[in-house]
């Protein structure tokens, strides 16, 4: 039994936008769980639905963990990010989104495995999210201890994977950043940081349960192409210090010339990091250019 008067270890943390009509799910499999060693805290961003009111109610409830209610002004995915991670008090951190769920023994898994093998080295945890037919979102994690992010994907891995973070280290770096009229900026900027300095355990076990909404960003990147520019060309920037390979690299300047193309940015090849290859990657960054806006006309 958890220790009710005891600082949980771990904070379930969820934003939301206008997803009343799901968010009970993460609920309902968060009172399933075999240990109540955790918070949930819920990030409004913005809703004009009846989150809040549904929200309210959980918490008089006795739920067996406590749940904290943040509303703030819309601003996307990663706003809510870096308004969780200004209130988070725990150890650790773990993101569940408004349209997924855990599996019942998540957090037990979660906090077994962390109090077995925490280290300083090591930024958290990477476990494994699946479909709810109990398949295995992309791959396995390889047979280790501990893995960089960078490193599975560029040996062949593939699919999303949870990412459990000690709240320390991910406050260590810079906070995403906001570019006026936009609201994405990809949640990877702060783990490819992170990526650079520290390892994650392998626990090669579900936590989350994954439903790809219609409505979910990852449904729509055409659109989020189009509509956030500046975002996706700074996240090229950072990524063009870092990756590895030289594909890799000229993949990630074709993008950067599309986005500056969308944002009319007339100095990007100034700014790029990466001067060479970005003009050698141009025309076909101008191609890309224009798929997107030939997918997203498709899409009205």
């Amino acid at each position: 039994m958890d220790n009710q008067n005891k600082k949980p270890l771990i904070t379930v943390f969820t934003p939301a936008y206008n997803r009343a009509y799901t968010l009970h799910l993460c609920y309902e499999s968060l009172l399933r769980q075999t240990s109540k060693n955790f918070k949930w805290l819920i990030i409004d961003d913005g809703s004009t639905d009846n989150t809040r009111e549904l929200v309210n109610r959980w918490i008089k409830k006795d739920n067996g963990f406590q749940i904290v209610y943040i509303y703030k002004e819309n601003g996307g995915m990663h706003t809510a990010h870096n308004t969780a991670y200004e209130n988070i008090d725990t150890e650790l951190n773990v993101c569940i989104d408004s349209d997924d769920y855990m599996t019942d023994d998540a957090i037990e898994k979660i906090v077994d495995k962390w109090n077995t093998y925490k280290n300083e080295k090591y930024a958290g945890i990477v476990a494994l999210d699946i479909y709810n037919n109990g398949e295995i979102i992309g791959k396995k994690l390889p047979n280790q201890q501990s893995i960089k992010l960078c490193d599975y994907y560029s040996n062949g891995g593939k699919g999303d994977k949870k990412l459990i973070y000690r709240t320390e280290v991910i406050n260590k770096y810079p906070q995403y950043p906001v570019f006026e009229g936009e609201k994405y900026v990809s949640l990877g900027y702060k783990y490819l940081l992170i990526d650079q300095d520290y390892d994650l355990l392998i626990m090669n076990e579900p936590v989350c349960v994954v439903e790809y909404m219609e409505d979910g960003s990852s449904r729509n990147m055409y659109n989020q192409y189009l509509k956030n520019p500046k975002g996706f060309a700074f996240l090229r920037k950072v990524h063009m210090k870092y990756d590895k390979s030289l594909k890799r690299k000229f993949i990630t300047c074709v993008h950067y010339v599309s986005s500056s193309f969308i944002s009319k940015n007339k100095t990007f090849l100034k700014e790029s990091p990466s001067k060479i290859m970005t003009v050698i990657a141009i025309p076909f960054g101008f191609v890309f250019y224009k798929l997107i806006i030939f997918k997203c006309k498709e899409t009205v």
